[in-house]
């Protein structure tokens, strides 16, 4: 199977910087609107009429989300735009991504629509497309067996045993 050629520096890095920008997206979408129901859980039992889900477990489900649509989407993304070899760009994004809201969450943890800062979702966005142009090294082609090689000296008749067919 012949491997179709890389592609050029620039056509990949717009492509990670698009789809780092889209995966950031969808992962604060997730984050904020899982995290606004953890809001809407405390207003609920402060007035006395319980959602049924505490606010731990939501905040929880709120990182565990976004941490799972975040390489999903990078991988998707990547693979869909036609690029092999993507796993160093899903991880780099991934704990950027991990990063940036653990840096990031006491701002938005209290508020509806509150946004991560802005610098930390581009840097975000800059270091995956960046690591967008990560590749392994391809691996060594096997090489064709070879042919062995004719002896240096002929073989005698009486050299032969008993178990190597006769010519």
């Amino acid at each position: 199977m012949a491997s179709r050629p890389h592609t050029p520096a620039l056509p990949r890095l717009v492509k990670g910087a698009v789809v780092g920008a889209l995966a950031v997206g969808a992962a604060h979408v997730v984050l904020s609107d899982t995290l606004r129901f953890a809001l809407v859980g405390q207003a609920s039992a402060t007035l006395g009429a319980p959602t049924g889900y505490g606010t731990a477990q939501v905040f929880t489900t709120a990182l565990l989300n976004t941490a799972l649509v975040m390489p999903l989407v990078l991988w998707a993304g990547m693979r869909l735009s036609g690029e092999r070899k993507v796993g160093a760009m899903v991880l780099v994004g991934s704990a950027g991504w991990i990063t940036a809201v653990w840096n990031g969450i006491d701002g938005i943890d209290d508020s509806f629509g509150a946004v991560l800062p802005l610098r930390s979702l581009a840097l975000v966005v800059a270091v995956t497309a960046l690591a967008s142009l990560l590749r392994r090294r391809p691996s060594p082609a096997p090489s064709a067996p070879s042919v062995p090689s004719a002896p240096s000296a002929p073989i005698r008749p009486g050299n032969v045993s008993e178990t190597t067919p006769a010519s």
